[in-house]
C-alpha cells in the first residue's frame, strides 16, 4: 500500500477555467474554496468522494488548449507543487482526455518519471482522434493561426492521428523503460445516448474509427496492450472498459438528459436517476484510487 497524493489532470478545455484561475490566485486560501466548489469542477464532485474515503486529492490547472510542451510544463509545475506541499516523493495521476497526453509528454520528455507512481487515463486520444483530422481538413489550422495573437490553440494540433503517431513512436522506448505504471479506461456509447452537441462528432468518428464516446474512439482510448522499447524493454498496459455507460463529458461526472430514459415528466424519478448515475461515475474513480494505492 502507498499513500501518494492523487492529481486529477483535466482535458484540453477546462470549462471551469475562470473558477480554476480564481482559486489558483488565492494561494493557500484556494484549497478551501476548491472544496466548496467541487460540485462545479471539471471533475464534478469526484475529489470530494475520494477525500471522504481518505485520499489526498488535487486538481491540475494547465494552459487552456495550448500545445503539449506548454501544458506538460504546467503539469510538471503542479506535480512539483504537490510534492513540496506534502513532502512526498511521488504522486498518482488520473487524467481525462488530453490530460493523459499532457502527463505522458511530461513523464517522457521532462524527466518526471521518478516522481510519478502511476498514470491512469480516461477517454484519452492516445492514437489521436479522427474528429481532429476532420477539423484540420476543414480549415481548422487556419482558425488556429488566425486566433494565435489572442489565444494559443496549438493543443488541437496534438490531437490529430498523425501527431499522436509521431509522439507514440518517439516516446515508446522511454515509456517502456521507466518505472511508471500505465493503465487506460475506454468508453463508448450509441449516438442517441451521447450529449446532443457531441452527436455530429460521434458520427464523424464512427465512420472513420467505429465505436466512440463522442470525441475519441474506443480504440484510441485503449492505447496499446504493451510498450516495447528498441532495447527490448517490455511493459504491459492494463486496458479497462469504463464500467458505466458514458460519453466524453459523463466520464468526468457530468450528466446529460440523453443518458436517461424516463417516460413523461417524472421529475422525482429523474432526480433519483441523476443522483445514482453521478454516484456510479464517482465510484469508478474511487476504485481507481484504491487500485493505485495498492501498487
Amino acid at each position: 500500500m502507498n499513500n501518494y497524493p492523487i492529481i486529477l489532470a483535466h482535458g484540453i478545455a477546462r470549462f471551469d477555467f475562470l473558477l480554476a484561475n480564481f482559486i489558483k490566485n488565492l494561494g493557500p486560501l484556494g484549497s478551501f474554496v476548491e472544496v466548496a466548489t467541487d460540485g462545479i469542477n471539471y471533475f464534478k464532485g469526484i475529489a470530494r468522494r475520494l477525500r471522504k474515503n481518505g485520499f489526498d486529492v488535487y486538481h491540475s490547472s494547465v494552459s487552456f488548449a495550448a500545445g503539449l510542451p506548454r501544458r506538460a510544463e504546467d503539469l510538471a509545475g503542479e506535480v512539483n507543487r504537490v510534492l513540496e506541499l506534502k513532502g512526498c516523493d511521488k504522486v498518482h495521476i488520473i487524467a481525462h482526455s488530453m490530460g493523459g497526453l499532457d502527463a505522458r509528454y511530461m513523464i517522457a520528455r521532462l524527466g518526471m518519471s521518478e516522481k510519478i507512481c502511476s498514470l491512469t487515463t480516461i477517454g484519452t486520444p492516445h492514437l489521436g482522434t479522427s474528429f481532429a483530422d476532420w477539423g484540420f481538413e476543414h480549415r481548422g489550422s487556419g482558425v488556429i493561426e488566425l486566433l494565435k495573437p489572442l489565444i494559443d490553440l496549438d493543443g488541437f494540433l496534438a490531437l490529430t492521428t498523425s501527431a499522436c503517431r509521431e509522439f507514440n513512436d518517439s516516446a515508446a522506448e522511454t515509456e517502456a523503460a521507466n518505472p511508471v505504471v500505465y493503465q487506460t479506461y475506454a468508453s463508448q456509447e450509441p449516438q442517441n445516448k451521447v450529449f446532443t452537441l457531441l452527436q455530429p462528432s460521434w458520427e464523424i468518428i464512427a465512420q472513420a474509427e467505429g465505436a466512440n464516446d463522442g470525441l475519441v474512439s474506443h480504440t484510441s482510448q485503449r492505447w496499446q496492450p504493451e510498450l516495447i522499447g528498441a532495447g527490448g524493454q517490455r511493459k504491459q498496459i492494463a486496458q479497462h472498459d469504463f464500467p458505466v455507460s458514458a460519453d466524453h463529458l459523463n466520464e468526468v461526472g457530468w450528466w446529460d438528459i440523453n443518458q436517461f430514459d424516463i417516460p413523461g415528466a417524472n421529475l422525482i424519478k429523474l432526480a433519483q436517476e441523476i443522483k445514482q448515475y453521478e454516484s456510479s461515475i464517482k465510484d469508478v474513480y474511487l476504485k481507481i484510487a484504491r487500485d493505485v494505492a495498492a501498487l
